[in-house]
């Protein structure tokens, strides 16, 4: 509070908690909580930011210092990959060209558009593709098992995924990541609509100095190559919007081009056709790394490139090579609410011992976003890797309280021998 009289930080730590208390109410009343909540919650975020200015992302230690002494045991976490391939040095992901041209406009019936509740892009988003295939629901259908809190910032393409696996398993779905302009048309060519997760640049500040850099999912629908535009289906703006290629692939790119697809089982084939050898999980991460290390070659410079790099190293758990990538990303710059949504660098710091950078990173996650129940559980693993169970277990517990579904949280409750 450096620089704030004692009499206005007085009124803010007030106003904090008056806030938290009308919260706390408007919450039980479903009238109130409807309209007002998203209000209270953004007048919170500003009051703490007026607190606690928000500075750029840190850049990496001078000297991490990594772990010398781990534990007897290593937690096997499931949100790390499952696969542990190193692609044979010197092979290419090269993709094959799409059997048939693709015809010059394609336009999809869109579903009954549904404008999102607060924070809620992403069950909103799937609620439409769903309702595609004939589902009966809405978002708050699936953002009750995916984020029981209301104030949970973050739905992970992932957990869409297991929505539709484990609540409408009759589709298929899946997810590639380092996806193309003709890929998407190729989808919708074949009459499927496909989502994409992109970052975009808000048009208000929601605290002083926010660089208004989001994340949010889109649902596409139609393309025409004489616009050369999608027609994309945004829960926020409204629907029937159109979005250049280039613009599309600006925003897309800074979360490693990923791309959702639904499907009825007997499609499967069909999806095959699509993809082609990107049905192959790890070629085509094999692919979006040596596309990452392209565009690095073609500009050093290029932060989102070097943060996709390492994404995809992280699947191969490559860590030290991943740590080394997000180094660099973290060195050019990154924006604030990055470590929102995408957690490689987690991962990667954790993996490879370097405990001092997760923890720096962590807190700085939690700083922007003090309910991230991610960020939350790879500070508890940093504090378990210190040997400071007890603030390891305290962090896993308020994972699990901000997302009382959390099975990475439970794991680790009971890994370190919490109940």
């Amino acid at each position: 509070m450096r620089g704030m009289s004692r009499s206005l930080a007085v009124k803010i730590l007030f106003a904090l908690v008056a806030l938290g208390v009308l919260s706390t109410l408007a919450y039980r009343i479903p009238a109130i909580n409807s309209r007002l909540y998203w209000r209270l919650d953004a007048a919170r975020v500003y009051a703490r930011r007026l607190l606690d200015p928000v500075e750029a992302v840190p850049t990496p230690l001078a000297a991490s210092t990594a772990v010398t002494a781990a534990p007897s045991r290593t937690p096997t976490l499931t949100a790390t990959p499952t696969r542990t391939p190193s692609p044979t040095p010197g092979a290419t992901a090269t993709p094959t060209p799409s059997p048939t041209p693709l015809p010059a406009s394609v336009s999809l019936p869109a579903p009954e558009w549904e404008r999102q509740d607060w924070n809620n892009c992403g069950p909103a988003t799937l609620s439409m593709y769903l309702r595609f295939f004939g589902w009966q629901g809405d978002q708050y259908d699936i953002s009750d098992l995916l984020k029981p809190e209301r104030g949970d910032k973050n739905v992970n393409i992932e957990e869409l995924v297991y929505y539709v696996r484990t609540r409408a398993g009759w589709l298929n779905a899946d997810f590639r990541v380092g996806g193309d302009i003709e890929l998407l048309k190729r989808f919708l060519a074949y009459g499927l609509p496909v989502v994409i997760e992109e970052g975009y640049y808000a048009e208000e500040s929601y605290y002083p100095n926010d660089d208004r850099w989001l994340g949010h999912y889109l649902l596409l629908t139609a393309y025409d190559d004489a616009t050369q535009t999608f027609t994309v289906q945004d829960t926020f703006l409204g629907p029937n919007r159109q979005l250049t290629y280039e613009k599309l692939d600006e925003g897309w790119k800074t979360f490693n081009r990923v791309y959702l697809f639904l499907y009825r089982p007997e499609q499967e084939a069909m999806i095959k056709e699509i993809l082609g050898p990107q049905w192959d999980i790890d070629y085509n991460r094999q692919y979006a790394l040596e596309l990452a290390q392209s565009e690095i070659d073609a500009n050093p410079q290029d932060a989102f490139a070097w943060f996709n790099l390492g994404s995809n190293l992280v699947y191969f758990e490559r860590w030290g090579e991943a740590a080394r990538a997000y180094d660099e990303a973290r060195r050019i710059g990154l924006p604030q609410r990055m470590f929102r949504y995408q957690f490689g660098p987690f991962m990667a710091y954790f993996h490879s011992g370097r405990i001092d950078e997760l923890m720096v990173l962590t807190e700085y996650a939690l700083r922007i976003t003090d309910n991230s129940e991610e960020a939350l559980l790879w500070q508890g693993w940093g504090l378990y890797r210190q040997g400071d169970t007890a603030g390891a277990l305290e962090r896993f517990r308020a994972a699990l309280e901000a997302n009382r579904f959390y099975q990475d949280a439970q794991y680790a409750i009971e890994f370190v021998g919490g109940n």
